[in-house]
């Protein structure tokens, strides 16, 4: 699928398997995939069927046993660990299911973290996870602990932090799994319009068919390999 545009992420050939007592467990067997900016994707399929494990290595979090992962122009395969956390820092945001907020700090604070470990001045922190914490409707709430909100409210803190250093790319892995209906869907929507408004390029994975609906193309993992890759009829257009 091809956009005319030079793709933000490109896989050839890509295989992943784990050593076990049993011998080694192929995960990805092979995948090719061009991924464009702005795109909105969905990657979908059961249980072990290698979406998670591509997932990982898209996020620069775990490496191929063989193939290429080219990211912005970057071969992965080449940069040391220093430099694949400055990457991950700079271009990459994630959004887990577990929302990951630290317990003990304020709404404020988790969201400007990014910010710190990227070296940013305190003020620029500060302001930046103000503008972040309306962005998403809770700039009334800075300075509550994460305990007093719902876990609706904690994923939107979540996304705030994923966009805190403006990444190119936003992973989210099942962002809406621990959620009830009308809250995964005020969710997506934000991701959508994120998507939509500001051009971030989203990879979801997710097990959900109305929560991948969302999305403008759907990837379907099967026993490691990409068995359908299609465009989506997304929830909301004419």
């Amino acid at each position: 699928m091809s956009t005319g545009a030079h793709p933000l992420i490109r896989v050839e050939a890509l295989h992943k398997q784990y050593e076990t007592d049993a011998g080694p467990q192929p995960v990805l067997r092979g995948v090719d995939l061009d991924i464009y900016p702005g795109e909105f994707i969905a990657v979908m399929g059961a249980s072990g069927s290698g979406k998670s494990t591509f997932m990982n290595i898209l996020g620069c979090l775990d490496m191929p046993t063989s193939g290429r992962y080219t990211l912005d122009g970057n071969d992965i395969s080449r940069l040391s660990r220093d430099e694949l956390a400055r990457l991950r820092n700079r271009f990459i945001g994630f959004v887990f299911q577990g929302f990951n907020l630290l317990p003990r700090a304020t709404l404020l604070d988790n969201v400007a973290l990014p910010m710190l470990y990227a070296a940013r001045p305190a003020h620029e922190r500060n302001a930046r996870a103000q503008e972040l914490l309306k962005r998403v409707g809770l700039e009334r709430y800075g300075n509550y602990l994460p305990s007093r909100i719902s876990g609706g409210q904690q994923q939107r803190v979540a996304i705030a932090r994923a966009l805190a250093n403006r990444p190119e790319l936003l992973l989210a892995d099942e962002p809406t799994g621990n959620l009830d209906t009308i809250t995964s869907h005020g969710i997506m929507e934000l991701i959508s319009t994120l998507n939509r408004e500001e051009g971030t390029t989203v990879v979801l994975v997710t097990h959900e068919n109305d929560i991948a609906h969302f999305a403008r193309r759907m990837i379907r993992f099967v026993d490691g390999r990409v068995e359908e890759d299609r465009v989506m009829e997304v929830i909301g257009d004419a």
